[in-house]
């Protein structure tokens, strides 16, 4: 699977792409969006650019849709090192109406290789606690949970509201 480098004239499509991933839209929805946890918009232009502005060493990465003619992006990862061995995974997202073609499986093997050729021998992601099925998928292709959790940003509204009180990032992690 190729992964390349976004860029800027990609982020009209990744916007609309992260956002109809985690919250949904129209009549296909992804069988993970975060509908009864977080409302609202996942991600701007602003806050996009604001992340990429302030993580110079990270890569945000897009898959094309090889069939496609007008190279549609039908997948992102956003790749981090965040120390010598260790990369941060997030803004995972799959086209929801192209989830059943496993791309999903192969755009996280794309993206660990991708780490894994830098240098990395590990990865580490946040999950909110009480995404289940996410949490299970990952567990499925070897990410564990380590036991430690970061603090939901409350009061912080630029990735959604949440809908709920008891929410927290669950840190899975695998080893290579």
């Amino acid at each position: 699977m190729l992964l390349e480098h976004a860029v800027e004239a990609d982020f009209p499509a990744i916007i609309d792409l992260v956002n109809a991933a985690y919250r949904g839209r129209g009549d296909v929805e992804s069988w993970n969006i975060e509908s009864g946890i977080i409302e609202g918009t996942r991600l701007t232009d602003s806050l996009l650019r604001e992340d990429l502005a302030a993580n110079p060493h990270a890569h945000f990465l897009v898959h094309r849709d090889p069939e496609s003619s007008a190279s549609a992006i039908i997948g992102t990862v956003w790749l981090e090192p965040v120390d010598e061995d260790a990369w941060y995974l997030g803004l995972f997202t799959v086209d929801p109406a192209l989830q059943k073609r496993h791309l999903g499986r192969e755009l996280l093997s794309a993206a660990e290789d991708f780490a894994r050729q830098r240098g990395a021998r590990s990865i580490r992601m946040g999950v909110l606690n009480v995404r289940d099925a996410l949490i299970a998928w990952y567990e499925r292709r070897g990410y564990q949970r380590t036991g430690e959790s970061e603090p939901f940003p409350y009061g912080d509204n630029r990735f959604g509201a949440p809908l709920r009180n008891d929410l927290e990032f669950v840190i899975l992690e695998k080893h290579f």
